[in-house]
């Protein structure tokens, strides 16, 4: 357990030292560009000081149910996160562009408080653009042909959400938004892929009951991701049984006799010492099956010793970065891209996700609703 603590406590240290360093990068870059005096300085530094800390006092604001702290700590903490993301990478490119001109063309020189401008008008219109978008969940539609439909039957529809973060940010009205969405597909069943909630016990209770009156004819099926181990897995299990899902830990399941779900735990249970079910070779040992068989996991990994045991896993948790660039460094941990991709047997769909985590925005890594008709071969 002290272990555990101290690798905890060491990534978040390292991760507050780099955000705090992004920011301190914009405040230079202010501070040339504005020719701001010690006072105002300093006052750019403290507020670096609260924001990088907001993330800390958020999740200590929660372990003590203070509701109201918690969502105008987010919403402040976390949009600014999103723009000091945004201007750092924005704000650098600008300054290798001055550097280039300073000593190819220097006729041509970007001046320092120019450059700061032009940085921080882009910086605000890709946050604005990020933010509007993040509301905007697409409709990605896949056709998938197999041969273990029966000649001549319908097509079965699945709707695939995951990473909604239900809690502070995402809330009634974003969830309304989506459940719209599902209602105009009209899915035989509906797959959650982790991460559904994100928010404090007693505060979403409303959200489950939203989410409870959407019926498809087959249900609604779901497994845990790394965020319903951090909110606490039992009230995360809770939520999801309020809201009408099936939850697969380790487990699979028939459906309508033509198709076989089968999940498992997010692996982030282990490290909190938690129950948890990730055992797939013991999942197939026990849910082999002729029909179509898809797997529900949250972090895009594939397991060598499952392929061909299932025909589609399904799988969020990277979000495609959220806010680029982030995309190019998340393919360095989890290879797969986003979408549809073809395995030795089999494929594997990563969603973007639903909702959002952090920042209310996502730039190049549009939020989506996944539907896919498996059709007879043929």
């Amino acid at each position: 357990m002290a272990a555990r603590r101290l690798r905890v406590s060491t990534l978040f240290t390292l991760m507050a030292s780099l955000y705090a360093a992004m920011q301190l990068y914009g405040v230079e870059r202010a501070r040339n560009g504005l020719q701001l005096a010690w006072p105002e300085t300093a006052t750019l530094i403290g507020w670096v000081a609260l924001m990088t800390l907001m993330p800390l006092l958020i999740w200590r604001w929660e372990a003590r149910g203070r509701h109201r702290p918690v969502v105008v700590g987010a919403w402040i903490g976390y949009s600014w996160m999103g723009l000091a993301f945004l201007f750092f990478w924005i704000a650098l490119l600008f300054s290798l562009f001055a550097l280039f001109f300073d000593l190819a063309v220097p006729a041509l020189a970007i001046p320092s408080h120019l450059g700061f401008l032009l940085a921080a008008g882009l910086t605000l219109a890709i946050a604005l653009y990020g933010f509007v978008d993040a509301w905007r969940p697409r409709i990605e539609q896949v056709t998938l042909r197999t041969p273990k439909l029966p000649a001549g039957s319908p097509p079965l529809r699945i709707a695939l959400i995951s990473d909604v973060h239900l809690g502070a940010i995402v809330g009634a009205h974003r969830l309304e938004g989506i459940l719209a969405k599902l209602r105009v597909l009209e899915p035989d069943l509906l797959i959650s892929a982790g991460d559904l909630v994100d928010g404090q016990p007693g505060h979403i209770d409303h959200l489950a009951k939203m989410l409870a009156a959407f019926e498809p004819r087959y249900g609604k099926y779901a497994v845990t991701g790394n965020h319903e181990y951090f909110v606490g897995i039992e009230q995360a299990l809770a939520f999801h049984h309020a809201a009408g899902f099936t939850m697969l830990r380790g487990t699979g399941i028939e459906i309508g006799n033509v198709l076989t779900l089968a999940g498992v735990d997010d692996p982030t249970g282990r490290r909190l010492n938690k129950p948890t079910y990730t055992d797939e070779t013991a999942l197939f040992a026990t849910h082999a099956s002729a029909h179509f068989t898809l797997l529900i996991k949250h972090q895009p990994l594939v397991d060598e010793t499952s392929v061909g045991r299932f025909d589609l896993q399904v799988s969020g948790h990277v979000h495609k970065g959220q806010i680029f660039p982030f995309g190019l460094l998340v393919r360095l941990r989890y290879p797969i891209a986003t979408g549809l991709t073809a395995l030795k047997q089999g494929w594997i769909y990563v969603s973007r996700g639903t909702g959002t985590w952090g920042p209310p925005m996502r730039v190049g890594a549009a939020p989506e609703i996944t539907v896919f008709d498996i059709v007879p071969a043929g």
